[in-house]
């Protein structure tokens, strides 16, 4: 079984194989609705089935479970599609999806995103929510390159993506624009000075935005998650963290769930009359 693959027939039914965090389970939880899920397991709704297994997976390759997912599963398709399976759940649910690879921390990538994107229908709310990954040190043993990729991918992120999609916001007199921050911004613990100090710029350029873009109806916020529960915590069991829950007031870790609760209360017409805050999750 392959590291890197996804395997779909024309029926409508997956495979989904992956490296670990590579994102399967997030990919079947918004699918599928379901939280847990065991190796070697295949998940059905109305329209969709999918089968499930861990990289390095414990079952033995001749196992029944193995062949019945091969019998069931045909055409490869790369994991990087994986986009798709989530575009037809929404249209399933009689929405309509499309969705758009860009680097965003490429201005050109963005204006092509944009392009494609306004061939279907310009945003009402865009959050921006990448950041690039890297090894924390402290100051004095961080690679330079490490400012400037946190950087480029916290302020020049929002940046970018505002100078592409805020002029239709501004001309239809309404407009939502999240950002995900961190608690980082606020704490500036040792060690994380490239990522703190990205996310402390982009604090600054929220609350321009908000000043600049208010007057058109349009409202720029940020969420400040903590160390947040990931799908990957809950597949290694690391959801109880206890030096760092006993810092938290509620004495646990977030969820990615009450992440994106707040981005829904932000986009929503509730949050109609907040605009340059920044709210910790």
């Amino acid at each position: 079984m392959g590291s890197e693959m996804c395997i779909r027939d024309s029926n409508c039914r997956y495979g989904l194989i992956g490296v670990n965090g590579a994102g399967k389970s997030t990919l079947l939880s918004i699918i599928m609705g379901e939280l847990d899920y065991d190796d070697g397991d295949i998940y059905k709704s109305p329209n969709l089935t999918i089968g499930y297994l861990k990289q390095n997976s414990g079952l033995d390759r001749n196992s029944t479970i193995i062949s019945e997912m091969r019998n069931a599963f045909s055409d490869i398709i790369k994991i990087e599609d994986e986009l798709r399976l989530i575009e037809e759940k929404i249209k399933f649910m009689g929405r309509n999806a499309v969705s758009v690879q860009a680097d965003i921390t490429s201005q050109d990538s963005i204006e092509r995103m944009k392009k494609r994107v306004s061939e279907f229908k310009m945003p009402d709310i865009i959050i921006n929510n990448a950041v690039i990954q890297y090894e924390w040190k402290s100051l004095l043993d961080q690679d330079i390159k490490d400012y400037y990729s946190q950087f480029e991918s916290c302020v020049m992120q929002t940046v970018y993506m505002t100078k592409a999609f805020a002029p239709y916001m501004i001309k239809q007199n309404y407009g939502r624009i999240i950002a995900i921050n961190t608690e980082s911004a606020a704490l500036a613990e040792a060690g994380c000075s490239a990522y703190t100090s990205a996310k402390r710029g982009l604090d600054g350029i929220v609350r321009c935005l908000a000043k600049e873009l208010g007057p058109s109806n349009i409202t720029v916020n940020q969420i400040a998650p903590g160390w947040t529960i990931s799908f990957a915590d809950r597949e290694n069991g690391t959801q109880k963290q206890e030096a760092y829950d006993s810092t938290v007031p509620l004495r646990r870790r977030g969820t990615d769930k009450e992440i994106a609760a707040m981005a829904a209360f932000l986009a929503s017409d509730l949050a109609s009359f907040t605009t340059g805050a920044y709210i910790p999750v």
